[in-house]
């Protein structure tokens, strides 16, 4: 992803939620001036994450919601006998920890997969916050709101599409997310893995490396490694909703 191509600037991890450029995608969305103050006090730090690094773990007590303020984090669960199920990739402005809301134990776990930046927000601070301030408690459910609708859609692309049709959903929905942030929507790096990749979308990672390669093949897009080019957006958007389909 972008990110990984920057050098981390130190001085920018103690930038304020009211001088952040992803503020009209993350929590402080919509608030003033005078609340934005507020909520910069209890913020509690903005710390580096390395790649690798894991910043919950499943079945602890959760404390925290997390803001990623650069970089991106794999969320995923474990079952009793270690399987791992990935349940996203979260990217600058977005919210991880929120699970941990209900009765405060993470039910997942979140990973750095680039060199990350993270802002954390006391769950105790985050209720009193929101009785003072009513337009975070209304971003707070926007944002989970959001959550359950990309829950759903997840559901309904595992049950529905074919295999090409998730992989091509798949980019286009990180396309859109990119955009969003000010970066490319047609160049971009997946700093997950393949494996990754194939285990959210219920497909093998030899399935993924394979529909990658068909898609080269037809033009649609271009891989390098890690780094992916959309040379046909508008093919894409066409396999996703199952309009075309590759040879």
């Amino acid at each position: 992803m972008p990110q990984t191509e920057q050098k981390v600037n130190f001085k920018s991890l103690k930038a304020s939620c009211k001088n952040c450029s992803l503020v009209e995608l993350c929590l402080p969305r919509g608030l003033d001036s005078n609340d934005l103050t507020t909520l910069d006090e209890v913020i509690q730090q903005r710390r580096l994450v390395q790649k690798g690094e894991t910043i919950f773990r499943q079945g602890e007590k959760s404390g925290c919601v997390y803001a990623v303020r650069s970089g991106s984090v794999k969320t995923f669960s474990t079952d009793k006998n270690g399987e791992e199920q990935v349940l996203g990739f979260h990217l600058p402005g977005e919210l991880l920890g929120l699970d941990g809301l209900d009765n405060e134990i993470h039910s997942c776990s979140g990973i750095s997969l680039d060199t990350t930046t993270i802002c954390e927000l006391p769950i105790n601070d985050l209720n009193v916050l929101c009785v003072k301030i009513p337009g975070l408690q209304q971003q707070l459910l926007s944002l989970i709101s959001n959550e359950i609708t990309k829950d759903h859609t997840m559901l309904m692309l595992l049950a529905r599409r074919n295999a090409e049709q998730k992989l091509a959903t798949f980019l286009i929905s990180l396309s859109g997310r990119f955009k969003a942030r000010g970066y490319s929507a047609e160049e971009f790096d997946l700093t997950m893995t393949r494996y990754d990749i194939g285990n959210y979308l219920g497909l093998a990672d030899e399935t993924i490396s394979r529909l990658i390669s068909k898609f080269k093949d037809n033009k649609v897009l271009d891989a390098n490694r890690k780094k992916i080019s959309i040379l046909n957006h508008s093919l894409l958007c066409d396999i996703a909703e199952g309009d075309q389909s590759l040879n």
